[in-house]
């Protein structure tokens, strides 16, 4: 049997992941069928939502690293993908999972004999390399360590000296490269993919102190519900709305702008339509979408835990004005 051909797009929050998985899924083959297993932090599932769009198989892996609970999660994912005979599947790791755990998952019995393991591409933010909180990060050091192609995201928004910064950083790490280089806008080339993945020590752990992962869900009659999770240092807190649920554009817009924390995805119905939002450095990013009708996700993490419930009774807020 003909072996899958894989690849993980990884990196750390914010730094373009979906956005590059879109690219690619924009730009295949046009007579392969690929698939993508995307792994979030936060419980309600906003990249699925966004990459379901593109026309690829989706499955998700929410509420953290998708190799705990004994690497059950991962399994099912990728075994519920292999089902249905893709040419590719694309892997995109939570920013703060862990990579190596998840490549020793991949080349180790059972995906060793049904999956083609290629090239690992790990996006990086050049504007970040001299923050601590990622320099210090062991998953952001490590997804930089175990690439084979190292892309320095939005070059449009970086400067020659942190783009500078950025090649002696990872310059600095041992082992060979494929490739290193920069692109906008998450535009990374198809060929990229088939470039040579260097042997490196990945080791597959097992954590079954873990809890269980969950897909959220409403339940009979409800119009929205939350969930939170929280781990190596950082917390997010998700909410999920009936398919019923219109927001006011303007309002959530003006509340995205200006709401402090470090990442804020949502895929939402408004009245102009459906829009994923997308805020990462206080920078935010609107994108129409082509759905008709789904539920609303939105998605905040930080370091810190917010104020949720004034944040929730702000959007329920929303909700109350559009129907008046």
């Amino acid at each position: 049997m003909d072996k899958v051909a894989a690849n993980i797009v990884t990196g750390f929050l914010g730094v373009g992941k979906t956005t590059a998985i879109r690219h690619l899924l924009a730009n295949k083959p046009l007579k392969e069928r690929w698939a993508v297993l995307v792994n979030e932090f936060g419980e309600v599932g906003v990249d699925g939502a966004i990459l379901s769009e593109q026309g690829a198989l989706v499955k998700e892996v929410p509420g953290g690293c998708m190799c705990c609970v004994a690497g059950l999660p991962m399994t099912v994912g990728l075994n519920t993908l292999l089902a249905q005979k893709p040419d590719r599947i694309l892997i995109e790791p939570t920013g703060l999972g862990h990579p190596k755990d998840i490549i020793g998952k991949l080349t180790q019995d059972p995906f060793d004999s049904t999956l083609n393991v290629g090239a690992t591409i790990t996006l990086v933010d050049p504007r970040c390399i001299d923050d601590v909180r990622y320099r210090e990060n062991e998953n952001f050091h490590d997804q930089i360590a175990l690439a084979d192609v190292v892309v320095a995201n939005k070059l449009d928004q970086c400067s020659e000296a942190q783009l500078a910064t950025f090649h002696d950083y990872v310059a600095a790490f041992d082992g060979e490269k494929s490739l290193v280089t920069g692109v906008e806008q998450g535009a990374l080339e198809t060929a990229w993919l088939a470039l040579p993945r260097h042997a490196r020590h990945a080791h597959y752990h097992h954590r079954s102190d873990a809890e269980p992962m969950t897909t959220l869900a409403l339940g009979p009659g409800d119009t929205f519900t939350r969930k939170e999770n929280q781990g190596q240092g950082y917390i997010s807190c998700g909410w999920l709305f009936s398919e019923q649920c219109c927001f006011p554009f303007d309002a959530l817009y003006g509340l995205f702008s200006n709401l402090n924390a470090q990442r804020i995805k949502a895929v939402v119905n408004t009245e102009e339509g459906f829009y994923a939002f997308n805020v990462a450095n206080q920078v935010i990013t609107v994108t129409p979408m082509s759905i008709e009708t789904a539920e609303s996700r939105i998605e905040v993490i930080d370091t810190q835990a917010l104020p949720w419930d004034e944040l929730e009774t702000i959007l329920l807020s929303f909700l109350k004005a559009s129907d008046e």
